[in-house]
């Protein structure tokens, strides 16, 4: 095996699950078209798995063989990697929310950064630009909430409100609030709506 290849692998395997590399990390060691080809050769022989345009992680290996990482583990990598804020769809977040009991059948996140498609195996994952009102709670309940909401959409705003009043903590219930001047019109009015009525 070259320096070149074991240098790529070494890189690979000190990573978390899910962590990325480029060939731009490696453009120090070889040129861009041993380094391209490097990453190719590793690929086919199953020791890389390309998960999107430039991007490479290693696959999991286990005692049932080996597998991609898991979503949760490449969208960590790749807002630790890049400094984007990554969140679940609308979808998604009213699902775990227990707003509605329908599964999202695809892999939908939004994201700071651009637009793409990810692929770990045989699942799609699609990464969509999303709006800053979007994002501007990341992660934490407030913002599932606001996304939930976004996704269901002003017919269902009330009611699903109310079921958030009771679910969510007193400080996430604030923070949403607090958000109000950045949302659409309609869902800032169903907020103030509901903590009048709270």
């Amino acid at each position: 095996m070259s320096h070149l290849a074991e240098a790529i692998l070494s890189a690979a395997q000190a990573l978390p699950e899910g962590g990325l590399l480029s060939a731009k990390e490696f453009l120090h060691v070889a040129s861009r078209a041993a380094v391209d080809q490097t990453f190719t050769r590793l690929t086919r022989e199953g020791k890389l798995m390309r998960i999107g345009r430039g991007a490479y992680a290693s696959p999991v290996v286990s005692r049932f063989g080996a597998r991609p990482p898991s979503t949760e583990a490449v969208v960590k990598g790749i807002e630790s990697a890049s400094g984007e804020v990554i969140v679940a769809s609308g979808a998604a977040e009213a699902n775990a929310l227990g707003l509605t009991t329908q599964v999202p059948t695809r892999d939908v996140f939004l994201t700071s950064g651009r637009s793409r498609t990810l692929r770990l195996g045989n699942r799609i994952v699609e990464l969509r630009r999303g709006n800053r009102w979007q994002l501007v709670l990341g992660a934490r309940p407030a913002g599932m909430a606001i996304r939930a909401l976004a996704w269901l959409g002003p017919e269902q705003s009330a009611s699903a409100l109310k079921m958030l009043h009771g679910k969510l903590p007193p400080a996430e219930w604030a923070a949403m609030r607090s958000a109000r001047a950045v949302l659409p019109s309609w869902m800032a009015r169903a907020v103030s709506e509901a903590s009048e009525h709270a």
